[in-house]
């Protein structure tokens, strides 16, 4: 399936639903737009703090302005009785997942989907008749570009999740990260991880941060993989959310997934999610420039009562990751005029991947 490993799916991508219509990644390129400088308390000067005697909690992020403001902003929050103080029941993260905690080209789920319909169609040959899976079959990615794009898609997200017990589906999402390789990089998706940024979720949660995944990806997807890629428990993720065919017969539950949607985790749609599931405004919100999906979380964490720092990560390292950028920089505009911190890959990562 060589052509769609260019597919972006814009929007919230769950296996509940997979709204956003296909479109072309942009190719890794040596001319780049530069990464805008780290911007949250961007006008001050920052000592590196030690954090913890002995060794670098963060040693995979070069030392510069943002691994120190990082450094501060955790030994503040962590200092009763200073100023930068927050109680440990405020301390809440928040991260997006695509782009952000592992590699977004191409969208994992939707590697998932693709695969799900070839084995369905091996199982079941008239499924080929229904364009949408000839299309998948045949690697005709224009076929989801037209008007009907966004049915088409629907179409086989039926296919491949309603009707199945939780059980079921957790069981397809943990069978697929058993074999399936990233189409570009040829290792295992956990491979893929982004290491300094699982060095910062295992740094928050050692001074006392709850970890939460705030992605526009499907939460039945994330969760049965959060805890081994991220030390993140199942509870603690929140993602685009299909609602449920529930019922109760004879004494005995009949559980499976339903082919409507209950949340649209992406966007402004992410506050939503924050709102439902932690009901507290996260201390500390990262995310990544591609869609605008982060915009509204990062802006949202700023209205925390106490100090709070957010994150942009600018793929701008076309040779050891990706190089892709918003065409309209609507992310990056953002992070400039909020003050937050944009962590370029090429220059703020001594390693990107996290490896065997």
């Amino acid at each position: 399936m060589r052509k769609w490993q260019s597919i972006w799916v814009t929007g919230a991508v769950s296996l509940a639903l997979l709204l956003g219509a296909c479109r072309q990644a942009q190719a890794p390129a040596d001319t780049t737009q530069a990464p805008a400088p780290a911007t949250a308390d961007a006008t001050s000067a920052t000592t590196a703090p030690t954090a913890t005697p002995g060794a670098d909690p963060l040693p995979s992020w070069r030392d510069g302005k943002n691994k120190q403001d990082i450094l501060a902003f955790v030994k503040a929050a962590t200092t009763e009785g200073g100023p930068g103080f927050i109680p440990p029941e405020a301390r809440v993260a928040t991260f997006d997942n695509d782009g952000t905690l592992w590699a977004e080209q191409p969208i994992v789920q939707l590697q998932f989907v693709l695969q799900r319909v070839a084995e369905l169609a091996k199982q079941k040959p008239e499924l080929a008749k229904d364009p949408a899976v000839k299309a998948v079959l045949d690697q005709n990615l224009d076929f989801f570009r037209d008007k009907d794009g966004e049915k088409h898609l629907m179409k086989l997200l039926a296919l491949t999740s309603t009707g199945l017990s939780p059980a079921d589906f957790e069981a397809a999402v943990k069978a697929f990260f058993a074999e399936a390789k990233h189409p570009k990089l040829n290792v295992p998706y956990k491979q893929t991880t982004y290491k300094p940024m699982v060095e910062l979720l295992q740094y928050l949660r050692a001074n006392g941060f709850q970890t939460w995944i705030l992605s526009g990806g499907g939460i039945d997807f994330m969760r049965p993989i959060a805890e081994s890629f991220y030390g993140i428990p199942p509870q603690q993720v929140i993602g685009s959310t299909g609602e449920y065919d529930v019922k109760l017969q004879d004494g005995k539950l009949a559980i499976n997934k339903a082919a409507k949607v209950a949340l649209i985790n992406d966007h402004e749609g992410k506050v939503a999610g924050i709102l439902t599931h932690i009901g507290k405004v996260p201390v500390f919100a990262a995310g990544n420039e591609r869609s605008a999906g982060d915009i509204a979380q990062l802006t949202y964490s700023q209205t925390s009562p106490y100090p709070s720092f957010q994150l942009m990560v600018n793929h701008d390292d076309g040779e050891r990751e990706f190089a892709y950028d918003e065409k309209d920089g609507a992310s990056l505009a953002a992070a400039k005029a909020n003050n937050w911190h944009v962590v370029s890959i090429r220059d703020d990562w001594v390693e990107v991947y996290a490896g065997p």
